[in-house]
């Protein structure tokens, strides 16, 4: 092992607080990986939980893995080296178990990088019982985890805090991978992708899915019904995190509003919301391991909600940072609570009342005028609004309607700096617009030039975007099938998404670009969420119905 990449290790370990170091003796061995960089990861509330929730178990030890940055990546291939824990310095491919913890699909080519680097074939079919047991978990694992499914011998299908437990408990003892996989048929919510056959037509549609071995048609999704029962919560605080020195704590998860076009109201579960008293015990219980002088990042989609957040942020002696507000007249007592912070978020997602129908945003263009203005006069420096381009029905007048909405915005007060952030649509499975195709990239590109024109003049106004061309790759491996892994194959190699589908022979446009039918079966169909596809068609109808 090369002294660089210890140096290096060893420099990010020396600067933590809260990492756990076990003797491995006679416990199962298990390597927690976030397949990016150590700052990513690390900012990630869900993987840091499930690093906690696995070490309290007197027979795991649970070490973590990440993408090495690109510097260290060139070294791990000039030296020979595997990629290995930064606890004990273990190479992956010596544990029993490699679990992936995954949040994003974009992230799904460097899982192909880190087991190309640890040696670790590819493909389920493709290695022994001497191989690690690869599991993968995290929210991209509920929607749709058919494109990553042919890497991975188990997949945990919605929430593991109870689910992993519940394996972990079956797979003590077990003498091979292929019984461990049979008897992990019995756990809701756990899928083995392997005892699963696809049959395609010539255009590539599935015609029909085939369970083996006596597996269930359906998965279902797993969903803790008690939040404060949850064991998630903050293990290491570091600065080497987009939340530097911060202890994050989940106030709600699942969203009420359900916006057509977001993954989170139609999949994440049922909205549950943390009650005060847990919120006041894992702050005290924070304290005592990290001191008085705590940094708080309460967790949620739709913070605004909260029953609680005036009582939380109302807590003397800490500082507290939130993600964003909902604009909405619930916000004004919320701000005033967050003075002295330097920025705030919002979300209009689009600039004119008839967008807000299509995508069922339930504000008003007031909500969002009287809740930007009462943040930029309250002394906030930074106001950072997000909107989407390409959604369904969207015209030229909407995009308009996003620039004079910025416009407005501005007029409401001469203090502060305001920040667009844009992005691409990209149709997510268990959503209404699942069915819907997303705008081709040259629209795109001259939307976001008419925006970015439109606001040039516009004192204290800038304007951001993500890389369209990225927009797509995300959108090929959020609706693809088994076939697109050989595209994340190839990209362990080649960082060029479209080279990599011309060498898979993938058509990115048959998964992205085409209108699809009720009737088609897609690749996701086979989990079992608690919204049917019948009432996301119909809502897909009715917001297809106000472009008239």
């Amino acid at each position: 092992m090369r002294k660089r990449l210890l140096e290096n290790t060893n420099a990010l370990l020396s600067k933590e607080k809260g990492a756990i170091f076990k003797d491995k003796g006679g416990k199962i061995k298990i390597c927690l990986v976030y397949p990016n960089t150590y700052y990513v990861g690390m900012s990630n509330l869900g993987f840091q939980g499930i690093y906690g929730l696995l070490n309290k178990r007197e027979d795991v030890v649970c070490e973590r893995a990440f993408l090495p940055d690109e510097p260290d990546i060139e070294e791990h291939i000039r030296t020979k080296t595997p990629v290995f824990s930064l606890e004990s310095k273990t190479f992956l491919n010596r544990f029993d178990i490699i679990a992936f913890s995954i949040s994003f699909e974009n992230d799904y080519p460097n899982i192909a990088k880190i087991l190309k680097l640890s040696k670790i074939p590819f493909y389920t079919y493709q290695r022994t019982d001497f191989d690690p047991l690869l599991m993968a978990g995290g929210v991209c694992c509920f929607f749709n985890p058919e494109p990553i499914s042919q890497f991975f011998d188990l997949i945990f299908i919605g929430e593991a805090e109870e689910s992993l437990n519940e394996f972990l408990d079956l797979y003590k003892g077990k003498k091979n991978k292929d019984t461990t996989k049979k008897e992990a048929l019995q756990i809701d919510g756990v899928y083995v992708p392997e005892f699963y056959d696809i049959d395609y037509d010539r255009e590539g549609k599935i015609i029909e899915r085939i369970a083996k071995n006596r597996s269930p048609e359906k998965i279902k999704i797993r969903y803790l019904k008690d939040l404060a029962l949850s064991p998630v919560t903050t293990s290491i605080i570091t600065p080497e995190t987009r939340f530097p020195d911060m202890y994050l704590i989940e106030a709600m998860r699942g969203c009420p509003w359900k916006c057509r076009f977001c993954l989170v109201g139609h999949i994440c579960g049922p909205l549950r919301k943390k009650d005060l008293s847990s919120i006041e015990k894992e702050i005290e219980t924070a304290k005592g391991i990290h001191g008085d002088k705590l940094k708080i990042g309460l967790i949620g989609p739709s913070l605004t909600d909260y029953p609680h957040i005036k009582d939380v942020l109302g807590i003397e002696g800490l500082d507290f940072s939130i993600t964003s507000l909902r604009a909405s007249p619930k916000s004004a007592e919320v701000v005033e609570l967050l003075k002295k912070h330097r920025s705030i978020s919002i979300a209009p997602e689009v600039g004119t009342e008839r967008m807000r129908r299509v995508i069922n945003k339930k504000i008003t263009e007031r909500d969002i005028i009287e809740t930007s203005g009462l943040i930029l006069n309250s002394g906030l420096h930074n106001l950072r609004l997000y909107f989407i381009v390409g959604l369904p029905t969207e015209t030229e007048d909407d995009i308009a309607g996003i620039v004079e909405l910025a416009r407005k915005i501005r007029r409401t007060s001469n203090k502060g700096n305001i920040t667009l952030s844009l992005s691409t649509f990209v149709p997510k499975p268990f959503t209404p617009f699942q069915w819907h195709p997303m705008d081709n990239l040259d629209s795109i590109k001259g939307k976001l030039k008419i925006i970015k024109r439109g606001l040039m003049q516009e004192k204290s106004v800038k304007v951001l975007h993500d890389v369209p061309k990225y927009a797509y790759m995300q959108g090929l491996f959020s609706l693809g099938n088994r076939r697109v892994s050989g595209v994340i194959e190839t990209m362990s190699e080649n960082n060029n998404y479209i080279e990599a589908c011309s060498k898979a022979g993938i058509d990115i446009n048959f998964y992205t670009s085409r209108h699809k039918d009720f009737d088609e079966i897609m690749p996701w169909d086979f989990i079992e969420a608690k919204i049917s596809k019948e009432r996301l068609w119909n809502e897909y109808q009715d917001a297809l119905k106000e472009q008239i």
